[in-house]
Parts: C-alpha cells; structure tokens; sequence
C-alpha cells in the first residue's frame, strides 16, 4: 500500500512547536514530528495522550513477583523441603532477593518487547525514513495527503507560512 506525505523542512524546534499548533488549529491531522532529539513539549502539542504502559509495567512487575514467590514456596516447603539451621520451611525475608531480581527482570523483558510490538519496531531489510535529515539536524513534520496528493499545494502553503524552510512530498509504501 502506497501513501503520499507532504514533509514540512523547520530549522528550529521553537517553530516546529508554533507550526504543530497552527496547523492542527487548521483542521489538518498531523501524521507525525520527527526530531534529532526529543522536544520539550510536543507530546501535548501533537495532542498525543499519556501512555498506558506504566500499566503494562505494573501487571508485569506483579507477575514476576508472583513467579518468584510460587517457585521460591513450591521449590523449599514442597518439592525438595531442607532444614537449614534450624529455620522455616517458607521464610519470606530470605525470599526477597531473587523475588526483587525477577520482579525486575519480568518488567523489563515484558516492557522491552510490549513497546517493540506497539511501535512496529522489529528487524526488518528496509527501515522507511521520511527525510533522513531528520536524524542529523532538521524537524521535520510529515501530513499524510490522499490518494491522489492533490492538497499538496495547500499544504506547501500552510507550512511555509507557519514557518517551514522546505516542503516536499514523499511517497511511502507501507507494509
């Protein structure tokens, strides 16, 4: 499948903010803001709302926790009981190290490839790159046009008058 972009070019991230601004106050949807670095401020300014994976971080903590207390419970009072010195089966304070380690290690595993599947980042021959510019020194803001790519010439004139030094249109082949 093959979209059309009209790519605005900005030089500074203070322009970038007011164009995002300006252009949705416009009636236009913002594909997406690409930038060398992140910009103070953009989430809001695209109307992007808060993430729900701290969520997704709690529920996976929760269930390492629990993993690490059943094999700890299931291995020491059950499967092979030991005295050792005299102390409890089930002792829950020596428990707390490897309950911690593998809470931790469940959140970041669980975390890392949630966000991977979210964001479509996964191995792939050809990464699409909108303007390459964009990782250097360059902002660059990218509307998707229609099929045709016949509002291109009304979005060349919104962002150059909200501050772009460039325009183009890019033509993209999704997956």
């Amino acid at each position: 499948m093959t979209k059309q972009y009209a790519l605005g070019i900005f030089e500074d991230e203070d322009v970038l903010l007011h164009a995002v601004e300006n252009v949705r106050a416009a009636g236009v949807k913002i594909y997406d803001v690409f930038s060398p670095y992140p910009v103070h401020g953009i989430d809001d300014a695209l109307g992007i709302e808060r993430s729900r994976l701290p969520i997704a971080a709690f529920f996976f903590g929760l269930t390492g926790l629990s993993f690490a207390l059943w094999m700890q419970i299931y291995m020491l009072g059950f499967d092979w009981p030991m005295i050792i010195g005299g102390k409890p089966h089930i002792g829950l304070p020596a428990f707390v190290p490897v309950a911690f380690e593998l809470t931790v290690f469940f959140t970041c595993h669980g975390m890392a490839l949630t966000f991977f599947t979210i964001t479509g980042l996964y191995p792939r021959f050809k990464v699409p790159v909108m303007d390459v510019r964009a990782t250097d020194d360059k902002f660059v803001m990218a509307i998707e046009l229609d099929e045709t790519g016949s509002q291109f010439s009304r979005m060349t004139q919104l962002l150059r008058d909200n501050g772009a030094s460039e325009v183009n249109q890019k033509e993209m082949t999704q997956n």
